[in-house]
């Protein structure tokens, strides 16, 4: 059994309430304490060995420590946990089984060393809040957010098996028109998706698309890890997480208004799927410079490299449609990122295209 608690007030709920009525934050999951064994009457010293040869096992760790290896652990009776799959600087993230489905699922754990940063946390909650409104086959949901009796925070989401886009960069070089075309297409339903419900990643990059294998069906691009995502509409609350100063995202990818710390629209998540886009097929990034701070001035204050300068079997439609996702100014981008897409309907990239120009044709194959 599980209560709901408020994470700003602590007031508990049951049932299946999800927002507080005091105060309207989303309630986190905490498990019921389950009775606490009688305690020995002379426990041994720690460390020593009982009459049975037997090693007393050492005190339970604290949730902190606990975070970084729970690996062959079962977090509140509900995930077997298999293995580590990763971490980053805000979390760890495990491969877990769910007792009572069977099913694998990927679980983002805080970080130990984030956990009593009540910004981070407060951003992770932020994150579940926003995620578990999505729901479309080119973004990764969150299933549940949950915290452990021992004050574990943390995600849970399907596990999807394939490889990130990042890593496919890498074993396989730049891309051909038509596959590269394909997951352009369906990142932008998924952002699409996303921007309709006032959401924008604000971290969109290689490292954040997951290329999806299951049952034989066609690969499927997925966009993960609305870490960062915002609200356009952000309250004062949301607000306070950007006051320290400190830039979000990831460099090489900025928009030049996020960069200047300007608010934020879908456009801003257009431009970074437009260098994301030139790097697929180019092997490159549009903007030089010998690190990540000179390459961010270079987009302030220049022009993108031309993808025909290193490709020059790709189309000049194709050219013509990254620049403009990547234009400095956002009104000069595309509004949306269906229009982007329909920017890619190249005929030459699939036998399955819609024609030119069809924007509604599009956004009904998209969405």
């Amino acid at each position: 059994m599980s209560d709901r608690r408020c994470p700003r007030c602590g007031s508990v709920y049951g049932g299946a309430a999800r927002f507080c009525s005091r105060d309207g934050s989303l309630l986190v999951e905490v498990q019921r304490p389950a009775p606490a064994p009688p305690a020995p009457a002379a426990p041994p010293a720690p460390g020593s060995e009982t009459g049975t040869g037997v090693r007393t096992p050492p005190a339970a760790r604290p949730a902190l420590e606990r975070a970084s290896n729970l690996s062959g652990q079962v977090l509140d009776d509900r995930y077997q946990v298999q293995k580590k799959l990763g971490e980053g600087g805000m979390s760890f993230v495990y491969l877990a089984r769910e007792v009572s489905s069977g099913s694998d699922v990927a679980i983002k754990v805080l970080s130990p060393r984030l956990a009593t940063d009540k910004s981070s946390v407060e951003r992770l909650r932020r994150e579940a809040g926003l995620a578990m409104r999505l729901d479309h086959p080119n973004v990764c949901r969150i299933m549940r957010l949950g915290e452990s009796e021992d004050s574990l925070i943390y995600l849970v989401m399907p596990f999807l098996k394939g490889e990130l886009l990042s890593d496919r960069e890498v074993r396989e070089g730049p891309m051909g028109l038509e596959a590269g075309i394909t997951i352009l297409r369906q990142v932008c339903a998924g952002l699409h998706h996303a921007h309709e419900l006032q959401i924008i990643h604000r971290d969109l990059k290689p490292e954040n698309i997951m290329l999806v294998q299951e049952n034989g069906r066609p690969e499927r691009a997925v966009v993960m890890d609305f870490g960062l995502a915002k609200e356009r509409r952000a309250d004062p609350a949301i607000a306070k997480l950007t006051a320290t100063g400190i830039i979000l995202g990831t460099p090489e990818f900025m928009s030049p208004e996020q960069i200047r710390g300007k608010p934020l629209d879908a456009r801003s998540d257009i431009y970074a799927l437009g260098i994301m886009a030139f790097e697929m097929f180019s092997g490159k990034l549009p903007f030089q410079g010998r690190n990540a701070q000179e390459m961010m001035v270079a987009r302030l204050r220049g022009q993108p490299l031309m993808l025909r300068q290193f490709r020059p079997d790709l189309p000049a439609s194709l050219e013509k449609a990254l620049a403009r996702a990547m234009a400095t100014s956002p009104d000069a981008r595309f509004a949306t990122a269906l229009e982007f897409a329909a920017a890619l309907d190249i005929p030459s990239a699939s036998p399955s295209s819609s024609s030119p120009g069809l924007l509604g044709k599009l956004k009904e194959k998209l969405t």
